[in-house]
């Protein structure tokens, strides 16, 4: 039960990224998120992947792969969004 609901939650908790991209493209702005802290973000979740990926924890596993690709479309669209500003 505990394991299902981890899996469960290392599935939701990365889809909260959809809103914000969806919010950033349709302001055509990042302005309200710093580039410094996606891209920080985003290198500390590309150095954890490997981690993730020789993981047997399927809750880990998943969480690490979803959030790593989630987050790398967040951060392109900000990187694109903050090139206008």
């Amino acid at each position: 039960m505990i394991k299902t609901l981890g899996l469960i939650s290392a599935i939701i908790l990365p889809l909260w990224n959809i809103p914000l991209i969806i919010r950033i493209i349709k302001r055509r702005s990042s302005k309200d998120i710093s580039l410094l802290w996606a891209l920080g973000v985003w290198f500390c979740l590309l150095g954890m992947f490997p981690a993730g990926l020789l993981s047997t924890d399927i809750v880990w596993k998943t969480f690490n792969i979803i959030n790593l690709v989630l987050f790398t479309v967040v951060t392109i669209y900000v990187i694109i969004y903050h090139k206008g500003e």
